[in-house]
């Protein structure tokens, strides 16, 4: 019994990750090869991008580095297009909306608070319009700021994705929205229930669903890592971690 195969469900499905060099994205695209889905991963750095589709490669996945700043709808449509050129097909898109912000409200200038609301909001919404336009029958599924951000930025972008989600199930757009409890951990085991939301959410046998919304209870971080752990996934810079 111990040599029957891996049910492998979303084996051929063609899968893109924004944010694919950090955190929950990278956790997300394993997550997704393993189950058997070719994976687009898709961010801004490229080195660590070619290391995690290394990795995935390496356990037998399909996986292809893709540089993008998707926050840009140029730089989203450049990559659509490309995956289409390599494999004909774009079924499905899990879009990393999660950018934080910095840790004090009160510290966030107008340049920043602009900058984190086209990472997370507008690129939802640039994303989701070229995917309804071009790619039908393709599903979306965003994960956004996560829920122990409670500063005004994290509330009113909460809000603006789940009224975005909801706009699309009125298309019949098959969208949904998963909210973390927390930042990533940057451990698969730690990170897993994200992982399996997103799976699921996207799984054909799910197909029939649109516009939810899912609070994804997160396993607490370990006490003497998790704001190390935390700020330095999110990019915050070098004196900040001191």
């Amino acid at each position: 019994m111990s040599d029957q195969p891996t049910p492998r469900p979303w084996k051929d499905q063609v899968v893109a990750v924004t944010g694919a060099d950090r955190g929950y994205g990278r956790a997300i695209a394993r997550g997704l090869a393993r189950a058997g889905a070719r994976v687009i991963l898709i961010g801004r750095q490229p080195e660590p991008l070619a290391t995690a589709a290394g990795l995935i490669e390496e356990a037998g996945g399909l996986a292809i580095p893709l540089q993008a700043d998707v926050a840009a709808p140029l730089d989203w449509l450049s990559a659509q297009g490309r995956i289409l050129d390599i494999f004909g097909a774009l079924d499905g898109i899990v879009h990393l909306a999660d950018r934080r912000s910095h840790p004090s409200f009160n510290l966030l200038t107008e340049g920043e608070w602009m900058e984190l609301f086209s990472a997370n909001v507008k690129s939802s919404v640039a994303i989701a319009q070229l995917v309804q336009r071009r790619l039908p029958g393709a599903w979306m599924i965003v994960v956004g700021p996560h829920q122990d951000e409670k500063s005004m930025p994290g509330l009113t972008q909460r809000g603006a994705l789940r009224g975005l989600v909801e706009h699309a199930a009125e298309r019949s757009f098959r969208m949904h929205l998963a909210l973390p409890s927390r930042a990533s951990a940057g451990d698969m085991t730690l990170d897993q229930p994200l992982v399996g939301t997103v799976l699921s959410l996207g799984s054909p046998e799910l197909a029939h669903l649109r516009g939810l919304v899912m609070e994804v209870p997160m396993p607490p971080l370990p006490k003497r890592e998790s704001v190390t752990v935390d700020l330095a996934l999110e990019g915050y810079p070098a004196d900040l971690l001191i």
